[in-house]
């Protein structure tokens, strides 16, 4: 019997769970679900056959070993900075490892060694990264074919709150892990806008957000999101005038954040002393920001309290997460939505073309979230067509080869994950 192993039982793995109880019961598979978080794991699967639970701290090297050996395949949802324990782990006993999370410097240099173990390690495979690749590899390829010449590239994600449950003033709720909203955009970001090369610092990013009508949904605010410039090669596009990969936000999500960013809420390397410490005193800074548009956004956040902050913060970035968390949270029934547009001009035949390609998907509750089952879904596919021997690859990939984006982006409209393109 084939032995799944994933660890991590977090925000993200519903819809994977769900997807891969399914199918051990379809293939005589079976599923090993590791998490610190015994209950947590026992509430996702209940009553399933060959499914187990393996409460365990992931620095318990023995544990993972043991866990990692009995597997054939391994998936990590942790955070990333623990992958490369449970990719050394792999390598150790020969087993193929799936991520969700970006290809970092340590998993690179691991190649050598998964090539020589005849091993793939398959990176990116979840929403953004991940659909988001599978997706544009399809449209740049089908532009190629016609020898069309791609002059500008956009590429929008956002994880929201759908429109029935859009009712605070930030207009977003936390659908995923907290930490990375905090963090969101604080590297800056570079890209190329009209043949120029743009390079926009942290504090700057949420300042001046581009906004994009979307159907059905009104208008949305965009920044740019990292370094987009690795992309043009990776996407093998040549020397488009404009290329740039974005989030999506609702506008008023953006005139909040960068208060909160000008006023070095978000920082992470300052320690603080919490004890005596109050929501208003440590908000100090963002007074001279506040306006007449922000005001009702940083009231409904408490920052104005007299309540304390709490004992276990030690950076002004861990009380924002808690903040987010406790104010910010999505409610049983609360839905969320996953927005992903593309937007391509191409030149063919001395005509200019634009392709738009647009997916929405919305969330049942708060548990089978979309940003859940848009994480989860590649991921699942991806294991199920290794298993069945349906992808053979060795080395570290992430999925903008056919032979992974076709086979899953054709399952994901199965689970109601549909691209919808127009054209002019």
């Amino acid at each position: 019997m084939k032995n799944i192993l994933l660890f991590g039982a977090g925000k993200s793995s519903t819809c994977l769970i769900d997807y891969l109880i399914n199918e051990i019961k379809l293939h005589d598979w079976s599923l090993t679900i590791a998490d610190a978080n015994l209950s947590l794991i026992q509430s996702k699967i209940g009553n399933a056959q060959n499914v187990f639970a393996a409460a365990m701290n992931i620095s318990n090297e023995t544990d993972r070993k043991q866990l990692i050996k009995n597997a054939e395949i391994v998936i990590s949802l942790l955070p990333p900075s623990l992958h490369f324990l449970i990719a050394q782990d792999c390598i150790q006993y020969r087993k193929n490892l799936l991520t969700a999370s970006y290809v970092d410097e340590n998993i690179k240099q691991l190649e050598p060694q998964v090539i020589q173990n005849d091993l793939l390690f398959l990176c990116e495979m979840g929403l953004d990264p991940g659909i988001d690749h599978m997706s544009v590899m399809q449209l740049v390829n089908e532009i190629k074919k016609k020898e069309g010449r791609i002059v500008s590239f956009k590429s929008h994600t956002g994880g929201l709150v759908a429109p029935e449950s859009d009712d605070n003033p930030w207009r977003y709720k936390i659908s995923w892990n907290p930490r990375n909203v905090v963090n969101a955009g604080s590297s800056g970001a570079v890209y190329k806008e009209s043949g120029k090369m743009k390079n926009v610092p942290y504090y700057d990013l949420f300042t001046h957000c581009d906004t994009i009508p979307i159907d059905t949904l009104g208008v949305l605010a965009y920044y740019p999101n990292r370094n987009s410039m690795p992309y043009i090669e990776l996407y093998k596009i040549n020397n488009p005038g404009t290329f740039v990969r974005t989030t999506l936000r609702y506008p008023e999500f953006c005139t909040g954040w960068s208060a909160v960013v000008a006023a070095g809420l978000t920082d992470d390397k300052k320690i603080i002393d919490p004890k005596g410490l109050t929501f208003k005193n440590w908000a100090t800074p963002i007074v001279p920001y506040i306006n007449e548009d922000n005001k009702s956004q940083f009231i409904f956040l408490g920052l104005f309290d007299d309540n304390f902050v709490p004992e276990s913060a030690t950076t002004s970035a861990d009380v924002l997460q808690y903040v987010l968390e406790t104010k910010l949270v999505m409610q049983a029934r609360d839905k969320d939505m996953i927005v992903m547009l593309h937007e391509l001009e191409y030149e063919l035949h001395n005509t200019k073309h634009k392709i738009v390609s647009r997916l929405i998907v919305t969330g049942e509750n708060n548990v089978h979230t979309a940003m859940a089952k848009t994480v989860g879904l590649p991921l699942g596919i991806a294991v199920k067509l290794i298993l069945e021997n349906k992808l053979i690859l060795t080395g570290i990939h992430i999925p903008i080869l056919p032979e992974i984006y076709e086979p899953v982006l054709k399952e994901l409209t199965r689970h109601g994950v549909v691209f919808k393109e127009t054209t002019r």
